[in-house]
């Protein structure tokens, strides 16, 4: 220790607000560098190093190692689209003659190029390539230390087939692979259906770190259905007959600028019979501004029931890698048919005065009666019916998910959790190969189209993850096979009968292949255990005033559990529980 690269800290770097971040600073492992970036020190360093041997140890037996550039040329990402779709998230530069590169946010582009250069055959498939290398992502609020950064290391995979048959075994193989590297981390996680973005493809799968400071909401229902909320099918209803349905009539409703007023004039002056009006029965209407990765912009309108919010994630996610963004008021001022506040049906859809293309939650079906919009100022249509009195122009999955939600498919209700994605494989199919024009012969001596898999791990972001699943209120609690060292040993004492007991015993260790940090430092012992809690080694052995009475003490950082061995039988005790 007193020769390793490192400075603890004793308070909360500022910008730390998840608890990887606080102590991966506070013990050494990093540095802030730059907003999104950081440093990796010795001892973070080391802890990054093993999550990439495990994932070596896990990916060699079913893939080929390659290395490919972060400097990347324009023209491919130009070919498939990203150039584009990337948007503002995407690092661009020029070299000194004017021609654009980018840093390189994934891969799928210059791997399926390099295997264009060499494959020209169905014999020289099945193949799979993978990398671990630094990405680059220009992230608008880069957050949370390692967890969303701009720079950060990632294990990136492609398989390269003939056929669907054959995706589906290379997709399996990476699944299967990918549960034996997150088992052996060290985190609790699970298994979601995706969605595939930007990406493309059809299946795709998450593997998600549960952990409340995650950024991603996921789902799970007993019967086993588990699903990122994005990827949350809503269950549809069955269609309603309307031939009894009153006919529509709009009344007065004023100063009801909010659900919850408009529900409770709606009981006041216009009750009902059967049950009181609830804002389950309103159809709200929400103006949205979509903006396009090339720049132009086309507006949406999105109808869905009145006791639900539109979740921003799951409208981003379909229209990806378009984003949505409210009107504003310039945007109603250009559209003055609507009347703000009171729109409704009438006035939308791509058939309508306004051409706003209409798109209504999947619930909205056939038969269904709402109070909306008249798009009068103060007046609102009751037993506007779905399909005789509007037609929309589709359905959009945009609703908020809620905890007791009916899961898709119908194996009970749902449960929300937090968690943060680690890894996700996608079943790519034809999209890069075809427009980068990736064939081969087949048996038959005809070209196709070589079909694709992506499969990524968050490297860096494994090492936040574990932290965040593991750490308590004294620092990090490192599994064994993550761990930079596997005892920290401290020096309890300034004798020269401990000093050299400690080297002994260290060095003792050392030839039996026990990683071990001795902590020599001339500082107090209070100071040196504070750090070992800090830093999470799984064992700390304490040489100490025990000595004299022929014990050294070992703890156990996880569970606390402290015992006083004797000392001829520690080195066996440690090697011992090294290997458990």
């Amino acid at each position: 220790m007193s020769e390793l690269f490192v400075r603890t800290l004793r308070e909360d770097p500022a910008d730390a607000e998840v608890p990887s971040h606080r102590w991966l600073v506070r013990a050494g492992y990093i540095r802030r560098t730059a907003p999104g970036v950081y440093s990796w020190l010795p001892l973070g360093y080391k802890v990054l190093r093993n999550v990439e041997r495990i994932i070596r140890e896990e990916m060699d037996p079913i893939s080929q190692e390659i290395h490919l550039p972060a400097l990347l040329p324009r023209e491919p990402y130009e070919a498939t689209g990203r150039w584009e779709e990337y948007g503002a998230n995407l690092f661009r530069l020029k070299d000194r003659r004017g021609n654009d590169y980018l840093l390189g946010p994934t891969h799928e582009e210059i791997f399926t190029l390099l295997v264009k250069d060499m494959c020209s055959s169905y014999k020289d498939l099945p193949l799979s390539l993978y990398q671990v290398q630094t990405k680059y992502r220009d992230e608008a609020r880069p957050r949370a230390g390692l967890l969303r950064g701009r720079e950060f290391v990632m294990k990136d995979s492609y398989s390269f087939d003939i056929d669907a048959e054959g995706l589906q075994k290379a997709y399996d193989a990476h699944r299967d692979a990918y549960i034996k590297i997150f088992n052996r981390l060290g985190f609790e996680y699970v298994i979601v259906a995706a969605m595939s973005g930007a990406m493309g493809g059809s299946a795709s799968e998450e593997f998600l770190a549960i952990g409340e400071n995650g950024e991603d909401t996921f789902v799970r229902s007993p019967g086993g259905y588990a699903a990122n909320v994005e990827a949350v099918k809503t269950p549809v209803p069955e269609a309603i007959s309307y031939e009894d349905a009153p006919a529509a009539h709009a009344e007065d409703t004023p100063d009801t600028p909010t659900i919850e007023t408009l529900v409770a004039v709606s009981n006041d002056r216009y009750p009902r019979a059967d049950r009181p009006w609830a804002a389950a029965d309103t159809l709200k209407n929400l103006l949205l501004m979509i903006i396009h990765p090339d720049g132009s912009k086309e507006p949406l309108a999105i109808g869905l029931p009145g006791d639900r919010e539109v979740d921003m994630k799951r409208l981003n996610a379909q229209l990806e890698p378009s984003e949505a963004e409210p009107f504003t008021e310039d945007d109603f001022a250009r559209y003055s048919d609507l009347v703000k506040g009171y729109i409704g049906p009438q006035v939308l859809g791509e058939e309508s005065a306004t051409k706003i293309k209409f798109l209504v939650d999947p619930r909205v079906v056939s038969g269904t009666r709402w109070v909306t919009g008249a798009n009068q100022p103060g007046r609102h249509v009751f037993d506007l019916v779905a399909g005789r009195d509007f037609t929309p122009d589709g359905t959009i999955e945009a609703a908020e998910i809620r905890e007791g939600d009916p899961a898709p498919d119908g194996s009970g209700p749902l449960h929300l959790a937090r968690g943060m994605e680690m890894g996700h494989i996608f079943q790519l199919g034809s999209k890069y190969a075809e427009a980068l024009g990736l064939k081969v012969l087949d048996q038959n001596g005809k070209l196709v189209t070589v079909t694709m898999g992506s499969y990524g791990i968050g490297v860096s972001r494994a090492v936040a993850a574990v932290a965040e699943n593991t750490s308590d209120d004294k620092g990090l609690c490192w599994p064994r096979e993550l761990a930079p060292y596997d005892v920290q040993l401290v020096v309890a004492g300034k004798g020269d009968e401990i000093v050299t007991a400690a080297g002994d015993l260290a060095q003792r260790l050392d030839d039996l292949g026990v990683k071990v940090l001795l902590d020599d430092r001339k500082v107090t012992p209070g100071v040196k255990f504070a750090d070992a809690e800090l830093m999470g080694m799984p064992i700390v052995v304490v040489v100490g005033k025990g000595l004299a009475d022929g014990v050294i003490e070992v703890r156990d950082r996880r569970s606390g559990e402290r015992a006083d061995v004797p000392v001829d039988e520690v080195t066996e005790r440690i090697l011992a529980a090294t290997r458990s």
